[in-house]
């Protein structure tokens, strides 16, 4: 049983591993099914050498058929039993597309899953490290996890020019559908890829050019900068500690990280009154807060430095 674990398990690593090269090779120009076919094969494996630890071996075969294992479907189903989880969605999508892809192939199915496909990455390594103390990332450098991507945006009218009406409505809707299920979703279903550009006199900095014209019909403002909170400053409290936990894990630091040590790291840094690590939200009389990454990454480097102390001399610093 233990040989048969492993054996799914190595297997599933070696699938991950080509989903990645595959993707991340500009040559190739199936990557984006060759992923899709590889990404789920990974997962499938994974999750039945987690079923077989879990539930036993007879649990990956179906009960009216002994010699046919189930579906990756049916592991799914198994295994994320709340068909509404962010994770969930993520995989029945790209299995989707898996499941296209044999019938209809075309290049912009890379515009419309690319939030799918990394945030399936990420979801993999953290599943393969929780089920089988697995890091990933020992095997694929962590910057080998972010997928390269097209910068070019998905354009209706060209779709319709491109393909029969059939596959141009089946890609537009699709797009749709994504669309607004990552708008309903965090980052367990889609990573959303962003492109800012900025405005620089520095013509050899410039990867494009414009002007303005004071002539036009329609007057311009610049706008230096626009950010959305929701975007930059996404994690409560609750979040941030979690997140703080998981990375304290992985590093090997024993520490148990609880909402008492993250007010005393709000207080010290002086947290929320740095824009950079926190907005405040002031619709109601008693503002809410929500912190930035930078926030997680400055309080989990704090703590590397003296694991041992870095809360009582917190507290210390703080009573003086």
């Amino acid at each position: 049983m233990k040989d048969i674990v492993e054996k799914l398990i190595e297997k599933s690593k070696e699938a991950f591993i080509m989903a990645i090269e595959i993707y991340n090779k500009p040559t190739i120009h199936y990557r984006i099914e060759g992923f899709s076919f590889f990404i789920c094969n990974a997962w499938e494996l994974m999750l039945k050498a987690h079923m077989i630890n879990k539930f036993g071996y007879p649990s990956i075969y179906y009960k009216d058929n002994p010699n046919r294992t189930i579906t990756l479907e049916k592991c799914i189903e198994q295994i994320f039993t709340n068909n509404k989880a962010p994770l969930r969605l993520n995989l029945e999508k790209i299995i989707d597309l898996r499941n296209t892809s044999t019938h209809f192939i075309t290049e912009e199915y890379e515009m419309v899953y690319i939030p799918l496909f990394q945030s399936c990455v990420f979801n993999f390594n953290e599943k393969m490290s929780e089920f089988h103390n697995v890091d990933m990332t020992e095997l694929i450098p962590q910057n080998f996890l972010t997928l390269s991507v097209s910068m070019k945006s998905l354009d209706v009218n060209e779709i319709r020019a491109k393909y029969p009406i059939e596959l141009a409505d089946k890609l537009i809707n699709t797009n749709s559908t994504i669309t607004e299920m990552i708008s309903e979703n965090n980052q367990g279903f889609a990573i959303r890829v962003e492109h800012y550009h900025y405005l620089t006199k520095d013509k050899n900095k410039a990867t494009s050019h414009v002007y303005i014209d004071k002539n036009a019909a329609t007057p311009a403002t610049i706008i230096k900068e626009l950010k959305d909170p929701n975007d930059t400053h996404k994690y409560t409290a609750k979040n941030c500690i979690k997140e703080i936990n998981k990375r304290l894990k992985k590093l090997g630091i024993s520490l148990v990280f609880n909402m008492h040590h993250f007010k005393l790291f709000c207080n010290y840094y002086e947290i929320k009154t740095n824009p950079k690590l926190c907005y405040t939200y002031k619709v109601t009389s008693n503002p809410t807060y929500s912190y930035s990454m930078q926030t997680i990454e400055l309080i989990v480097e704090e703590i590397k430095k003296d694991p041992i102390n870095i809360i009582g001399n917190l507290k210390n610093r703080q009573k003086k």
